[in-house]
């Protein structure tokens, strides 16, 4: 295939595939913290990461991932100690963030806002080897730990004070967590982009929820969706010379409408069959009660 005989392509759909593995791996976790946003955030404290690393003649993509994790961190002790007042902490974090990025770029001897761009909405012509060796060891933390704490990382996401209880360090695994997700926005930030990393962390694990209750089946559908669009949109940009993260990002949607779409029936097959069961005499604790989705604190 011609995309294989360019170097840039090569390394871009390494880098794809590293971050349609991650990405969700991490989101499934805040999605059940109810934290979908966080990556957002991350991403735009990462923005000053890019801008030192062009200041300091430094790798961005490592200088990024100091400054994000340190973001991260911040962004849990915010939770933690700052109450009523902790939205608007987070929000000037965020924003200082993005100002930072664009000063420290601007004041770079050989940087410019299109150096930022690049990192804003990714590009594939920009990822350096370099690039991708920061990639390979960054993904292979995140994956290390998404699948070898799943139990506690699943615990603590879906109940910390019983994770308090059974002996869990919940604060811990918190910070664990927020450090994991601020790894994951550098891993996907020369592909999708600071901007739009957010959608891909979220969206395949909202998807893979439409087909799949189990903790397990949905982490292995959401990967498989992550993997399948960056691969997709990647290859899409190259031969329509469009930008791949929004056609990542765009691709990851419409994944999710199909699968919506596709379990529609699925859903009414189960209410009917749940209604039949309570109407043969079953146990009342056996039948989902009408109007209440189903309970999602399933084993791993």
């Amino acid at each position: 295939m011609e995309i294989f005989d360019y170097t840039f392509m090569q390394r871009a759909l390494l880098a794809a595939v590293l971050v349609g593995i991650t990405a969700p791996a991490v989101g499934i976790y805040l999605v059940q913290r109810r934290q979908a946003l966080m990556g957002d955030g991350i991403g735009h404290v990462a923005m000053t990461g890019v801008g030192l690393g062009f200041l300091l003649s430094a790798n961005p993509v490592w200088m990024a991932t100091a400054v994000s994790v340190l973001g991260a961190v911040i962004m849990e002790l915010i939770r933690w100690y700052g109450k009523t007042r902790g939205d608007i902490a987070l929000a000037m974090l965020f924003y200082g963030g993005m100002a930072g990025g664009v000063m420290f770029i601007n004041l770079a001897p050989a940087g410019s806002n299109a150096n930022l761009t690049s990192y804003l909405f990714g590009s594939l012509s920009t990822v350096s080897e370099s690039d991708v060796t920061a990639i390979c060891l960054l993904a292979a933390f995140v994956v290390l730990v998404t699948v070898g704490l799943r139990r506690q990382l699943f615990a603590v996401s879906q109940d910390e004070e019983f994770a308090r209880v059974t002996g869990l360090p919940v604060r811990a695994l918190n910070l664990l967590t927020a450090v994991t997700a601020a790894v994951t926005v550098t891993v996907a930030m020369r592909v999708v982009g600071l901007l739009l990393v957010s959608a891909l962390m979220v969206v395949p694990v909202a998807a893979a929820q439409q087909l799949s209750r189990s903790f397990v089946a949905t982490f292995v559908i959401a990967v498989a969706i992550g993997v399948s669009v960056t691969i997709g949109g990647t290859v899409t940009s190259f031969y329509q010379d469009v930008p791949p993260g929004a056609t990542i990002v765009l691709l990851t949607i419409g994944a999710f409408i199909a699968l919506t779409v596709l379990a529609t029936p699925l859903a009414r097959r189960r209410a009917r069959a749940a209604a039949a069961g309570q109407s043969a005499g079953d146990p009342a604790e056996c039948v989902i009660p009408a109007g209440r989705a189903p309970e999602r604190k399933v084993g791993v």
